[in-house]
């Protein structure tokens, strides 16, 4: 079954990536901003990393490792006042697999509309926003070995009729070692319909994954993460993130990142503190991350497990 995953993977990157670097030429660019603050706290090299619901948007495969239930709501301060939240729920049904559900928005605060004739405003009012909304599968095919997928419904709005959707889906696979918690994995993310946007239409931000990661430091004390991931997408040269995440008993931990060939977001860092409440465990994630010019974007999230 791996052998006929990884020949898909080398002829859809072949055939979708063989391609020169084409800046602007993809829609829904929302769809690559980054969801988890432990994520984007790690420098978003976080494929082979993510657990939990957050994998509905990084890794479904990993949903497959999901023991039971679980839950994450996320809030990100964009530029320009900007609102980015997250949301996503998973249940393991054994057998039958892990379903999971998400939802992301990127929206405006209320804006006047003004025209050349009316620059202070004519009086009335809209809000901008992008929506995705996903369901998730995620199953293991081997103790070591997990394949899962999501398929995706977006929706753009800008102003009253100037509104658009589109539907895509990832596919990623997610490989699990005993040793030091080696995992590696790779994903397809957002190929599907092109978005039709007034008179233009544009493909989504396809792009191809994989990365790894290692404890560097193991012991019952203390973990040391490393993790590195590349990224190749349709509109743009390779990407590639590398970052660390350091923790004390489970319970406290600390992670900074970096991105390489990126034009404006560089370096990253950020924390969580995971607690348990009788049989729930239940967490709290914050990060920072730079991006030169444009400013700096601040992550929070909560999230429990059952």
């Amino acid at each position: 079954m791996m052998k006929y995953v990884f020949i898909f993977l080398i002829i859809f990157v072949t055939l979708n990536f063989a391609q020169y670097e084409r800046p602007g030429s993809t829609d829904a660019q929302f769809l690559k901003i980054d969801v988890s603050p432990r994520s984007a706290g790690m420098g978003s090299a976080f494929i082979s990393v993510s657990n939990g619901a957050e994998a509905t948007y990084y890794n479904p495969a990993a949903l497959a490792r999901v023991k039971n239930l679980d839950f994450v709501f996320t809030h990100t301060e964009w530029f320009a006042g900007i609102k980015h939240e997250f949301a996503a729920g998973v249940k393991n049904f054994g057998a039958f697999g892990t379903f999971g559900f998400s939802a992301i928005a990127l929206y405006t605060d209320e804006m006047k509309v003004r025209t050349p004739l009316q620059p202070d405003g004519t009086g009335e009012t809209f809000y901008a926003g992008n929506y995705k909304f996903g369901i998730s599968y995620g199953r293991l095919l081997t103790d070591h070995v997990s394949l899962g997928g999501t398929f995706n419904f977006v929706h753009l709005s800008l102003y009253q009729d100037f509104k658009a959707n589109g539907i895509g889906g990832d596919i990623a696979v997610l490989y699990v070692t005993n040793f030091r918690r080696f995992r590696f994995g790779m994903k397809i993310a957002n190929f599907g319909s092109e978005i039709k946007f007034v008179n233009e239409s544009y493909p989504l931000p396809t792009n191809f994954q994989f990365g790894l990661s290692m404890n560097a430091i193991q012991s019952e004390q203390q973990h040391f993460l490393v993790s590195f991931s590349a990224i190749k997408p349709n509109d743009g040269q390779p990407l590639g993130q590398v970052g660390g995440e350091w923790n004390w008993r489970e319970i406290i931990f600390l992670r900074a990142g970096y991105r390489f060939n990126h034009g404006v977001a560089k370096y990253s860092f950020g924390g969580g503190l995971y607690w348990n409440i009788s049989s729930t465990r239940l967490r709290f994630d914050y990060s920072y991350s730079d991006f030169s010019l444009l400013g700096s974007a601040h992550r929070f999230g909560i999230g429990f497990s059952l």
